[in-house]
């Protein structure tokens, strides 16, 4: 009995000593992705707390044996979990994804964490709302630095410091938009409601995007999909007042913690004719739908997703613009009101656009815990534009003057990899467009059928040297290729082209040749930064690039009348690349004036050669009406400029925001100033907001445009007859600018629920009368009037 009573004891003992065990965890905690140790982390074992060090150190001396869930919480990181059992010391090493939202956005918005020495403006969600009536072109105005290249009010192409066109690069989701944005008045096919906030980068530093993107790069970035289980939405309505119109947006998305999410959105805007102060403007309603549609499957370590994006615009060109004789033409930019009026419609007559453009998109990523992120993207794109003049005859005017079909197909593949002082980004790309215009139209065709085909390559390397500094470097490669089938007159062929060109000639028919010219264009760009931030209070950014880009096809081949443009374009191809030196500086600070002061300053300056610039160079007569001439030239040119940003927070309730832009252009071989350039402007706002008035506000702006007063002089000269029917030459002025202008308006918000608010505006609260220099259509009628806005939305 003794015996087991002391067996007994033993194993007690034994039980008793195992359960007062107890072991040393230790560890570190880093950042995933570029692998520096992580600071402040807090680290729990069961009921047991720590925190890291400098170092991203941890640890627990003592932790009783068993079994028990460990946690590691750092801020801007997805939680980390994981089941231990301490049944001896143990040396962890734990893994946080650090600043998952910056990765997960994919972009370079402002307040991201690796945008360097890039140039970004901002137009963050309650912006792009309160907004969410206009298009994109309107919208971006209200970036300094930031214009519109208008064709009415409707048709509006975003301007970065002085360069639009093929010099900016529009990226819907990741998909840089192909839709024949050549032409001045093609606007991008786009709905602004799709995206939680559109980043602007001024310059040409962003090599990722392109070589052509010399201007700028505009992002354009849907919402980031929480990994939760929900339901989420929103319904607007808004009411227009002038064009008597409105707009209808639905959005809606499922999301599961698990990271699938699917998601759609639909849109559709109607207007009717337009008015000015004085005056309606015949034929300037629009109609516009929107849909899209996605679904995707994002964790951290991989993903995919796939879009679709269908936007269908019907848009009708002021009437008064298409006139059929110099003397209409004389009459139109002499009187102060359109030769063309009627009472108010919502028909969409000649002359007319019709576009529709499709994208999908497939994406997918995979990150490699050593390697980085690799990321690839296939694109698919259709853009089918018809454009409708004046005609005679019905037959015709229900014919497209103008029929292009554009399909581009494209692949991205991207590789990103950081470090704790450094970071680098590779990339590839490589397409294919096919373009096809129409013969059916019966009129010339402005752009001749082609096929593209264009790769590219580059990287950029980001260094950060200790706290203050961080430099910047990369470089790119692209290269083009145009097969091109095109008829010539005989006559102009033989100007033109016959002398270096024989090779292109596949045949000749009577009065026409049939060429088959193939080009190719190879384009090395590279680009430095500095960025210097001694506190937190004040930094610098300094960038240059070297540029380079390939003409595109209207600039090496358009012939004919662009109807929606009512000009008559000549490209030339003998147009080379353009090339040039581009520098830009930006001076943020802040300063502790009343509830605190930012001012942000950024000077810039362009050097190129072989601009290539579209100016009119006469005046021709055609069946279809009279035109002015447009032909594209290269030039030696220069331009300068500056935007200054300032936000003042008065006190807890009162903001105030300006912002002022000018731009200097020189054409250096004509030594004239350059044609269509931004004149200066000011912009200025006051907001009252309370949060606890049910989140209301209201804002007062102005926006003042003065004068420019540099402009080059390029007038043409018609035929017209006196009243003996004598013939004679005037010459009409359509260079000098219009005077400048100030535009007041007003905006209020509130919630009348917790998930429905209201919006109403004022734009041009004054009913002032003013014409905008680029506005194309300034000569034919003042800009539009007084328009009252009421929105309401529901969010669910």
């Amino acid at each position: 009995m003794k015996l087991i009573y002391s067996f007994m004891l033993i194993l007690c003992g034994f039980a008793l000593s195992s359960a007062q065990q107890a072991h040393a965890v230790e560890g570190t905690v880093k950042d995933f992705h570029d692998k520096t140790m992580l600071e402040n982390a807090v680290v729990k074992i069961g009921e047991f707390s720590t925190t890291t060090d400098k170092n991203g150190k941890f640890s627990f001396s003592k932790i009783p044996a068993g079994k028990y869930i460990l946690t590691a919480k750092h801020p801007d990181c997805n939680d980390y979990t994981e089941n231990v059992a301490v049944t001896q010391d143990l040396h962890l090493t734990i893994t946080l994804e650090h600043h998952i939202q910056d990765i997960e956005t994919v972009t370079v918005h402002g307040s991201h964490k690796n945008n360097g020495s890039l140039v970004v403006r901002t137009l963050d969600k309650s912006e792009i709302e309160r907004n969410s009536t206009e298009n994109l072109g309107n919208l971006l105005t209200n970036i300094s630095g930031v214009n519109a290249l208008k064709t009415g009010n409707n048709i509006s192409k975003p301007i970065i410091h002085g360069l639009y066109g093929s010099r900016v690069s529009i990226l819907n989701n990741g998909v840089r938009l192909s839709e024949q944005e050549w032409g001045v008045e093609h606007a991008p096919n786009v709905d602004v409601n799709n995206f939680e906030h559109i980043d602007v980068v001024k310059g040409a530093s962003a090599l990722k995007y392109g070589s052509g993107a010399i201007g700028g790069v505009i992002l354009l970035e849907p919402q980031v999909l929480p990994k939760k289980d929900t339901l989420m939405g929103a319904v607007s309505l808004s009411g227009i007042s002038n064009g008597r119109g409105g707009v209808l947006n639905v959005k809606a998305a499922k999301t599961w913690k698990n990271g699938w999410a699917i998601k759609t959105n639909g849109s559709f805007k109607k207007l009717g004719d337009l008015d000015a102060p004085d005056y309606g403007l015949m034929n300037t309603g629009m109609q516009n739908s929107g849909f899209n549609f996605g679904v995707q499957k994002n964790m951290f370590n991989n993903g995919f997703s796939f879009d679709y994006y269908l936007t269908q615009n019907t848009i009708g060109i002021l009437r008064s613009s298409h006139i059929g004789s110099p003397e209409d033409l004389y009459q139109a930019l002499s009187t102060q009101q359109p030769i063309f009026r009627r009472d108010f419609s919502y028909s969409i007559d000649n002359p007319k656009q019709e576009i529709d453009h499709h994208i999908a998109k497939l994406s997918a990523y995979h990150r490699f815990e050593n390697f980085g992120k690799l990321t690839a993207t296939y694109s698919f794109q259709l853009n089918h534009r018809k454009e409708y003049d004046i005609r005679r005859g019905e037959e015709l005017s229900s014919k497209p003057a103008l029929d292009l079909e554009l399909m581009t197909n494209d692949l991205v593949v991207n590789h990103f990899i950081e470090r704790g002082k450094w970071n680098l980004e590779t990339g590839i790309n490589a397409g294919y467009q096919n373009n096809y215009s129409n013969p059916n139209t019966e009129a010339r065709r402005l752009v001749p059928n082609y096929d593209r085909y264009y790769a590219g390559i580059f990287s950029v390397l980001k260094y950060k040297i200790n706290s203050d500094f961080e430099l910047e470097a990369g470089g790119r490669f692209d290269f083009d290729r145009y097969e091109v089938t095109k008829w010539y007159d005989l006559l102009d062929w033989n100007k033109l082209y016959a002398d270096d060109f024989q090779d292109f000639v596949v045949r000749i028919n009577q009065n026409r040749i049939l060429t088959k010219p193939i080009l190719n264009y190879k384009n090395i760009s590279a680009n430095a930064g500095l960025v210097y931030k001694p506190s937190q209070n004040f930094d610098i950014k300094f960038n240059y690039a070297r540029v380079s880009r390939a003409p595109n096809v209207a600039e090496l081949f358009s012939d004919g009348l662009h109807h929606s443009a009512g000009i008559i374009e000549k490209g030339n191809m003998r147009i080379e690349n353009e090339t040039g030196n581009q520098f830009n500086l930006v001076i943020d600070a802040k300063a502790n004036l009343l509830k605190g002061l930012n001012v942000s300053v950024n000077p810039y300056a362009f050097f190129t050669k072989n601009f290539i610039n579209q100016i009119p160079t006469g005046y021709q007569n055609t069946r279809a009406g009279n035109f002015v001439v447009y032909q594209y030239q290269q030039i030696d040119a220069k331009m300068f400029g500056a935007d200054l940003d300032v936000h003042l927070k008065i006190n807890d309730h009162l903001t105030y925001k300006g912002s002022a832009s000018y731009v200097y252009g020189q054409d250096v071989t004509n030594d004239v100033p350059l044609i269509l350039m931004m004149p200066p402007n000011i912009n200025n706002s006051l907001e009252f907001s309370k949060k606890e008035w049910k989140n209301f506000y209201f804002t007062i702006s102005n926006n003042t445009a003065l004068k420019q007063t540099r402009f080059p002089v390029y007038n043409v000269e018609i035929t017209r007859y006196n009243s003996d029917g004598n013939a004679y030459q005037q010459e009409v002025d359509i260079s000098t600018p219009p005077n400048g202008y100030s535009l007041w308006n007003f905006q209020a918000g509130v919630y009348l629920t917790k998930n429905i608010n209201v919006d109403f505006s004022v734009r041009n609260a004054f009913n002032a009368s003013y014409r905008n220099y680029l506005n194309r259509l300034r000569f034919f009628s003042d800009e539009i009037g007084r328009n009252f806005i009421l929105t309401f939305k529901y969010q669910f």
